[in-house]
């Protein structure tokens, strides 16, 4: 059932999408594993509180959230992971863990890290440990306005 308001949104705005199917998982890397796809290339939802406010930080899986960066970006004053209990009554659609990074269909801000958008084609939980929704990045950035920063550190290239 949570896929059902994620896909009444795209159908709604005429958005071509693809539904990856899997075996149950509940780590992002190990969903990237199970579907042969970069943990560059799937996008993991991570809930933070921003000054007590959910938002969703949205990274690619093989990446963590910097906080501090998250903090500089946002403009706020107190940046902290949300636990589960903060968090899970605000996706009632979503099992928990697995929302998908539409932070405007749950009144929250999204703030996406800058490599992401340097794909074409996004892919990410679809409010389930089994489904994954992939979509053109240009219509995500288009539906969501993601705040596009730099979320994460990535290694520099050698000279």
């Amino acid at each position: 059932m949570p896929l059902v308001k994620l896909r009444d949104f795209l159908d709604s705005h005429d958005i071509k999408y693809m539904v990856v199917s899997h075996s149950i998982a509940y780590t992002a890397q190990g969903i990237a594993a199970l579907v042969h796809l970069s943990g560059k290339k799937l996008a993991k939802t991570v809930i933070v509180k921003l000054d007590g406010a959910l938002a969703m930080a949205v990274v690619p899986a093989s990446f963590h959230v910097d906080l501090e960066l998250l903090r500089e970006a946002a403009g706020a004053k107190t940046v902290e992971v949300a636990t589960e209990q903060e968090f899970k009554d605000a996706f009632p659609d979503c099992e928990t863990g697995a929302m998908p990074p539409f932070g405007n269909l749950y009144g929250m801000a999204v703030y996406t890290d800058a490599s992401l958008a340097e794909n074409e084609e996004i892919t990410f939980n679809a409010g389930t440990h089994r489904e994954l929704v992939r979509i053109a990045w240009a219509d995500m950035a288009r539906l969501v306005n993601p705040k596009i920063v730099n979320l994460t550190h990535r290694p520099v290239a050698a000279a």
